[in-house]
């Protein structure tokens, strides 16, 4: 039986190999016309001819146009990686081995004097539990007076050790007919809405209203930073979570919850989805508007040219 079987499978295999010969490979003189040089466009296509049309200047400037939005240029080059004279790296140099390490320090005694008063002021406190999830979102009385005021006030040093010394506000005015007349108590914004350009946006906006944001579900699970995370009321969410509400309507019901109780601290929402050089605008993602809150439009710009060395100082400009 295997004698027969190595037959049968010795005459298949050299059949195979004659018929698969003129295509696949071969030997004697059909080796050199053995293998498909036939290409995976035809000649006349239009996608060939397209491909073929496009020089690598042309390609080069798409690219240029298709990731504008995230090469950031600054006094350091393109990404920071330009050339610079030697007294800028001696700068570098001295800022090494000197400021960076103040500014670590000062940091980290921040984050753990914030960690120290947030742990304080939920002591027998009772988180609010959802799907597994705990914040302290509805903290009132004394508790969140504390957490709010010190949060602003240490965020605002935080940038200052960072080097934003200044930051500018301007915010848009609007005029009515009627001196006593108010805007109505439910058109008041629940939804901040802004870009985003850095890490460090999220301290400012801690320092100015102090807002809720949306962090995964891992973040609260970080030392120091968890209970900071909770105190702020961030609503966490996990991509691969197989909850029916989904992102969008675990949003849509933390913003109608704030747009109910003004207790409650409002959402700040990154609608692009990532970072920025802050000269382009992405399109939105629709999480802050399914609620049909009043939402407040806010601009972040970071004067970034005038940064030439360590020392100096970073300027913010919100509009």
């Amino acid at each position: 039986m295997s004698s027969e079987l190595k037959d049968l499978v010795g005459s298949n295999g050299s059949l195979d190999s004659q018929e698969e010969s003129p295509h696949v490979g071969g030997g004697g003189g059909s080796s050199g016309k053995a293998k498909d040089e036939r290409p995976l466009l035809k000649p006349g296509s239009a996608a060939s001819e397209a491909a073929n049309a496009a020089t690598p200047s042309e390609r080069l400037e798409e690219l240029e146009k298709k990731y504008a939005p995230y090469v950031r240029k600054d006094a350091y080059g393109t990404m920071g990686r330009g050339e610079l004279p030697p007294a800028e790296w001696v700068l570098l140099g001295i800022a090494l081995v000197t400021l960076v390490p103040i500014r670590l320090v000062v940091g980290i005694f921040l984050v753990v004097l914030y960690y120290l008063i947030c742990r304080l002021c939920t002591l027998f406190y009772a988180p609010n539990r959802e799907d597994g999830k705990e914040d302290y979102a509805h903290m009132v009385g004394w508790r969140r007076v504390v957490v709010v005021r010190t949060g602003r006030f240490l965020s605002r040093i935080m940038l200052f050790v960072l080097g934003f010394y200044w930051i500018r506000e301007s915010h848009r005015s609007f005029s009515f007919e009627d001196e006593h007349e108010q805007p109505d108590e439910s058109e008041r914004p629940e939804v901040i809405v802004s870009n985003h350009i850095s890490y460090v946006d999220i301290l400012y906006q801690m320092s100015s209203c102090f807002p809720s944001f949306v962090a995964k579900r891992s973040v609260a699970r970080l030392p120091l930073i968890g209970i900071i995370s909770k105190c702020l009321g961030c609503v966490y969410v996990q991509r691969e979570s197989k909850s029916s509400k989904g992102v969008s309507g675990i949003l849509t019901e933390r913003i109608k919850e704030a747009h109910q109780n003004k207790l409650y601290p409002m959402m700040m929402l990154f609608p692009e989805g990532t970072t920025t050089n802050g000269n382009y605008l992405l399109p939105f993602k629709t999480g802050a508007f399914l609620a049909k809150a009043p939402v407040l439009p806010v601009i972040l710009k970071n004067h970034q040219a005038v940064i030439t060395s360590p020392f100096h100082a970073n300027t913010g400009r919100l509009t």
